[in-house]
């Protein structure tokens, strides 16, 4: 089987698998101890902090860690809601996990960000929201979770400075992908770990230095861990997975212009041999490891594209996997105009181990399934 379904989730990685092996074997005791094991424990966690905090340019000390991207969107979101009585900005494209979460805090205050037919968040709609001074936070991916395309959070950012509102950015896709050094200085940022290989259930959230605003309000309660700022006992072996995982991803980023140049090969491909496919934002900016296409018509609607390929040894998926078992269209592809179509789009996402034969394998599939499907074999 070519897994390409990296986006979703990743293998753990062979890094990761040691570092989280190894702080069982040494640390496995509660950070919150005062004996040895705790100790030792306590120092792990916060050495694996340490390694984030550099890789993010920011201050270990604003660095909380979660169980994921999902818990610190949703503990974000109910921390600013009771900071403002403003609305909260979203862009049309975010991941459930921030849409969900914006819906349940600021319910009957929401102002959602239109994009463009490419998917990418229209600055001038910001613009406009920042001027009026009727919104209180503005939250805005990355890199999208189904497309790949690269959001402008850096001038996004930049804006909200300027206009005193905080930004908050889900980073989840673009971690472990693209150099995090300008994340740090974004007011929350947060990321989960097994989209780049390190295990499930480990993520963080980057809040602003202390002096910068009120003290963060935990959603979970119980416990005065992470400085009172998350409840319950820290994953430390997993910290140290997320750790280790994250520098292996860095130590591969000189090939990035390298492995766009075989994304770019691989879309040529798809295009001159499959009639009518459509490679989805091929003139923007996209993450190095995501392909999406916008498949030709099957001539039976029931033929679905993701369910055939995995037949031949190919898994994909259909957009967001959080959302890909919904029987209404994606709303990302909805704010694209390409609600219609959605049921024909196939996204490819690979990791730092895929190579270039497992992705010209995977085009060759591509073509024999769209062969048998426009036959109306089987």
């Amino acid at each position: 089987m070519i897994y390409l379904d990296h986006n979703a989730t990743a293998p753990i990685c062979a890094a990761a698998r040691e570092a989280w092996l190894a702080a069982h074997e040494r640390g496995f005791g509660n950070p919150s101890s005062l004996h040895r094991p705790g100790q030792r424990a306590e120092r792990a966690l916060d050495l694996a902090r340490e390694e984030l905090a550099a890789h993010l340019g920011s201050q270990a000390s604003d660095l909380v860690w979660t169980s994921g991207a999902t818990e610190a969107a949703n503990a974000t979101l109910a921390h600013l809601s009771k900071q403002t009585r403003s609305a909260l900005a979203v862009s049309a494209i975010e991941h459930p996990c921030v849409m969900e979460a914006a819906e349940r805090w600021f319910e009957g205050r929401l102002e959602i960000i239109p994009v463009d037919a490419n998917g990418i968040v229209r600055i001038e709609r910001v613009q406009t929201l920042l001027a009026s001074r009727t919104i209180g936070a503005l939250a805005a991916m990355a890199a999208n979770n189904e497309t790949g395309v690269l959001q402008p959070w850096q001038t996004l950012r930049q804006l909200c400075t300027e206009s005193g509102v905080p930004f908050v950015c889900d980073a989840t896709q673009w971690m472990g992908r693209l150099p995090g050094k300008e994340l740090g200085v974004c007011d929350y940022v947060f990321a989960s770990g097994h989209k780049f290989g390190a295990p499930v259930g480990i993520g963080f959230l980057k809040l602003p230095a202390r002096a910068a605003g009120p003290i963060f309000q935990s959603l979970l309660l119980g416990g005065p861990q992470e400085d009172a700022r998350r409840a319950g006992t820290q994953n430390v072996a997993a910290a140290a997975a997320f750790a280790a995982a994250l520098s292996h991803s860095a130590a591969n980023m000189d090939s990035i212009a390298e492995r766009l140049a075989i994304r770019a090969h691989i879309e040529s491909q798809l295009r001159e041999r499959i009639e009518g496919l459509r490679i989805i934002a091929e003139s923007e900016q996209r993450l190095w490891n995501t392909i999406t296409i916008l498949a030709p018509a099957a001539l039976d609607c029931r033929q679905r594209w993701v369910v055939r390929l995995d037949a031949a040894g190919v898994a994909a998926s259909s957009g967001s996997a959080c959302a890909s078992g919904k029987e209404n269209p994606s709303h990302v592809l909805t704010a694209m105009g390409l609600g219609d179509c959605a049921d024909r789009v196939v996204r490819f996402s690979g990791g730092w181990e895929t190579t270039e034969t497992e992705w010209q394998r995977a085009v060759e599939i591509c073509i024999a399934t769209h062969q048998r499907m426009s036959r109306r074999e089987d």
